[in-house]
């Protein structure tokens, strides 16, 4: 009698506890920015951006190192503030882009620092070369918004990044090898 009662309330246990899966959200380029920024000469720090991206994060709100993100952007969906600039990047010295060429991030593990921050590992290919790179992240918030009328999470991320380490390194060290990248995305739940 007292195994049939353990037994049924292990069952019942099983049967009530049910395990949260990622949900899929998309990002929302209209909210979304990725931005770098480097050192010219010691002289200024010049700032650029990627627009145009795309992705999906699967986001597990109670497991959240069970969560991953990927985004892909066309290289040349970069923005300098430049058109000569934008076409030197563009050019053998640097991207030797085609309108084929993405950037493309992959996250291959999550590690979570606190409440609401993590650093996530992930294969960034940017100029036809993979490297693993880390984004230390925030959770900004998430919940339902209001405009969308559904599911919604927001977050922020840093990395620093060394041009030469995807064969970019051109002028280096008067245009600095390394780039800071500061990330802000939206995603809503996808339906």
């Amino acid at each position: 009698m007292k195994k049939t009662l353990i037994a049924a309330a292990l069952a019942g246990l099983a049967a009530s506890s049910t395990v949260a899966a990622p949900q899929a959200y998309d990002l929302d380029a209209s909210h979304s920015q990725i931005v770098f920024s480097y050192s010219h000469l010691g002289f200024s720090t010049t700032y650029g951006m990627f627009s145009g991206f795309e992705g999906q994060i699967m986001f597990d709100q109670e497991d959240p190192a069970n969560s991953s993100v990927s985004v892909s952007m066309p290289t040349k969906s970069m923005l300098t503030g430049w058109e000569g600039r934008f076409n030197h990047f563009m050019s053998s010295d640097f991207f030797g882009a085609s309108d084929e060429d993405m950037v493309t991030f992959t996250s291959t593990a999550i590690e979570v620092t606190g409440d609401n921050t993590a650093m996530i590992t992930g294969n960034l290919t940017l100029n036809n070369m993979t490297k693993s790179v880390v984004l230390d992240a925030t959770l900004n918030q998430s919940g339902d918004n209001p405009m969308a009328g559904k599911a919604w999470a927001g977050f922020d991320a840093t990395a620093t990044l060394l041009r030469s380490d995807f064969g970019l390194g051109a002028f280096a060290p008067a245009a600095s090898d390394e780039v800071e990248v500061m990330i802000s995305i939206e995603a809503g739940i996808a339906q």
